[in-house]
C-alpha cells in the first residue's frame, strides 16, 4: 500500500494524472478499476520530495466528519445532565411501581415542581458533581419538598431540604428572628450533601440506607438493620421494618431517577431547564433591606424574597449572612451599586430618643428589629438605656405589607385562608399548647397547627393570635362578625351575653377568661355576634 501511494504521488508530479478531471476514487462509477494492477513494474525513480505538498490520499478526500459524544456537563438541558450520570438500580417491586405510576399519571406536577426547581437546580447539581456524589440526590428535594422553599412539614421540617431544627444547627444551619438557614437554598444545600455523606459512611455506603435515615433517622434505621440481623434476614433496605412514611420516601426517588433515565420509554415529559448558572451570589459588606436590594437590582421585591426566602423579616440579619442569590444579570447591577455604597445606605435609618421606661425590647418590637440590632448599630455592649439618649434604629425603607414573603405577611396570608364556616382568633394565654387549643375548639391538631403555619409540636408564646376554623356545626351562639366590647362600670358576664344574644361560655373561651375573673372597666372583650340578632334592651 505504501509503495502505492508512493507512486501516485510521482504520477502526479509528473504528469501521468493530468488528463484526469475525476481520480478514481472520487468517480460515482461502481465500474471504475483503481486495481493495484496499473502500477508499473519499475516506476520511475523521482524523489518523493519533488511530489507536491499534499499528497491526495483517498482517506482524506472521503472522510466524514467525527462525532464528538458531549459530556453530561455539556448536554443543554439540564435534566440530561443529571440523567446520564443516574446509577441507583430501580427494582420492579411493587412499592416503587405504585409510586412511578403515580408520578406518570400525574405530568402536571412534574411540571410545577420543574418550574420550582429551575432557579436552584443547577447550583445543586453542580455541588453534587464537586463532591463526586450519586446525581440522584439532585431529585431528592422533589421528594422532601417538591422544591417549595417555604414548605414547613408538621414535624417541624423546613425548607426545599426539610431540615428539623436540632440537624439544621448541627450542621452549621442558624436559625433565628431574622434569618433561617434551612430555607437558604444554598446553605441548605451544602448541609444536606454533608448529611447525606456522612450518613452514607454511617452505612458502610448502603445509599438506600442513607436516604432512609435522612428521612426518619440513622438511629431507627440503624436498629431496623440490627432487629434483622438478629433475626437472620437480610438488611438490605426493602427488607428493613421501617415507618410507613420511610418505606415509601426511598421508592420515590427512585422512582423519579427511573423515570428520568428511562425517558424515552415513558415519554414522560419534563419541562426544560437551561445546563447553565442561573443565580449568581452577592455577598453585601453589613445589614441590607431587602427592598433596598431589590431596587437596585432592578427586580421585583418578591421574586429576591423567593430565591433568598431564609430571611424572615425586611432585611438579612444584622450579624450575617448577607448573602443574596439574584439572576445572573440583577447581580451584576447590585454588585455594582454595592461597590461605591457605604454599610449606611444599605438600611434606612431612624433617630430614636428614649423616653421613660423605655427598654431596648420595647423599642425594638416598636420598629420590628432586634434589640441586637440596635446594639450594634450603636455600639452598646448591655442592656442599659437612659430616658434622653438617642438611638440609631435600622427601619424598613417600605411598609411592612410590602415585604410580603416575610415571616409575619405570610402567616398573616395563610390565617387569611378560608377553611371553615366561622373564623375565631384566640389568644395564647401562659400553659396553652396546641393539643389543649385543639381540643377546647373541638378540631383536629394538625389542621390548627396548618391553619397558623406551624407545626403541632411548636411552642407557643402567650399573646400569640391563632385561628381557628369552626364548621357550620359548631357554630358559636350568633357568630357572625367579630367586635370589640370594652366593658363598662357595673358590667358583667352576663349583662354582656344578653346584650350581644352569646352565652358567658362563648364569652369565656373567646377571651380566655372565667367567669370568676371579675370585669375591669375598660377591659376590651372580643365577641363573636350576629349583629341582626343583637339585644339593644339590654
Amino acid at each position: 500500500m505504501m509503495y502505492m501511494k508512493k507512486w501516485l504521488a510521482i504520477a502526479i508530479s509528473s504528469g501521468l494524472l493530468s488528463g484526469c478531471s475525476v481520480l478514481p476514487w472520487q468517480s460515482d462509477s461502481a465500474d471504475t478499476d483503481v486495481s493495484v494492477k496499473t502500477v508499473p513494474e519499475e516506476p520511475v525513480a523521482t524523489p518523493v520530495a519533488e511530489a507536491k505538498p499534499h499528497s491526495l490520499e483517498p482517506e482524506e478526500i472521503v472522510s466524514e466528519p467525527v462525532e464528538v459524544e458531549l459530556t453530561p456537563q455539556q448536554e443543554a438541558d439540564l435534566w440530561f445532565r443529571i440523567k446520564r450520570q443516574l446509577t441507583f438500580e430501580a427494582p420492579e417491586v411493587p412499592r416503587l411501581v405504585s409510586q412511578r405510576n403515580w408520578y406518570l399519571k400525574h405530568p402536571t406536577y412534574m411540571e410545577r415542581v420543574a418550574k420550582r426547581a429551575q432557579p436552584f437546580m443547577y447550583l445543586i447539581v453542580d455541588e453534587i458533581e464537586r463532591r463526586n456524589m450519586p446525581l440522584e440526590l439532585a431529585l431528592l428535594p422533589i421528594v422532601e419538598s417538591a422544591f417549595d422553599p417555604f414548605a414547613y412539614s408538621h414535624g417541624r421540617a423546613a425548607g426545599v431540604w426539610q431540615f428539623i431544627p436540632g440537624t439544621a444547627r448541627h450542621y452549621g444551619l442558624e436559625i433565628n428572628w431574622w434569618y433561617d438557614g434551612r430555607r437558604d437554598v444554598y446553605a441548605a444545600t451544602h448541609a444536606a450533601l454533608d448529611y447525606l455523606d456522612a450518613l452514607q459512611k454511617r452505612f458502610d455506603g448502603d445509599w438506600l440506607h442513607a436516604l432512609a435515615a435522612y428521612n426518619s433517622g440513622e438511629g431507627r434505621v440503624a436498629n431496623a438493620i440490627r432487629k434483622n440481623k438478629r433475626a437472620g434476614k437480610p438488611t438490605d433496605f426493602w427488607s428493613l421494618d421501617l415507618p410507613r412514611e420511610t418505606r415509601a420516601y426511598v421508592p420515590k426517588l427512585l422512582a423519579l431517577a427511573d423515570i428520568l433515565k428511562n425517558y424515552d420509554d415513558y415519554a414522560q415529559h419534563w419541562l426544560p431547564i437551561d445546563n447553565k448558572p442561573y443565580l449568581a451570589i452577592v455577598e453585601a459588606q453589613s445589614q441590607i433591606d431587602l427592598a433596598k436590594a431589590a431596587e437596585m437590582a432592578e427586580l421585583d421585591l418578591d421574586t429576591l424574597h423567593h430565591y433568598n426566602s431564609a430571611y424572615n423579616r425586611w432585611a438579612t440579619d444584622p450579624v450575617g449572612p448577607h448573602r443574596l442569590l439574584l439572576p445572573i444579570e440583577h447581580a451584576e447591577k447590585l454588585q455594582t451599586w454595592l461597590a461605591n455604597a457605604d454599610s449606611k445606605d444599605l438600611v434606612q435609618w431612624t433617630r430614636h430618643k428614649v423616653k421613660s421606661g423605655e427598654s431596648l425590647l420595647v423599642i425594638a418590637k416598636q420598629y420590628h428589629t432586634t434589640a441586637k440590632a440596635i446594639q450594634q448599630a450603636n455600639n452598646i455592649s448591655g442592656h442599659i438605656i437612659r430616658a434622653g439618649d438617642h438611638l440609631l434604629v435600622p427601619i424598613a425603607t417600605r411598609d411592612l405589607d410590602d415585604y410580603s414573603l416575610s415571616a409575619e405577611q405570610r402567616l398573616v396570608t395563610k390565617q387569611s385562608e378560608s377553611r371553615g364556616a366561622f373564623k375565631v382568633e384566640h389568644e395564647v394565654v401562659r400553659g396553652d399548647t396546641l393539643w389543649d387549643i385543639s381540643r377546647e375548639y373541638n378540631v383536629n391538631l394538625r389542621k390548627l397547627a396548618s391553619w397558623n403555619g406551624m407545626a403541632p409540636t411548636d411552642p407557643l408564646r402567650p399573646g400569640r393570635k391563632l385561628v381557628v376554623w369552626l364548621p357550620q356545626s359548631e357554630k358559636p351562639s350568633g357568630v357572625v362578625r367579630s367586635l370589640n366590647y370594652k366593658v363598662r362600670s357595673g358590667d358583667s358576664l352576663a349583662r354582656i351575653a344578653s346584650r350581644f344574644n352569646v352565652t358567658i361560655a362563648d364569652i369565656e373561651k373567646w377571651n380566655q377568661i372565667s367567669r370568676s375573673n371579675y370585669l375591669q372597666p375598660g377591659q376590651q372583650l372580643k365577641l363573636y355576634v350576629d349583629v341582626t340578632r343583637l339585644n339593644t334592651q339590654s
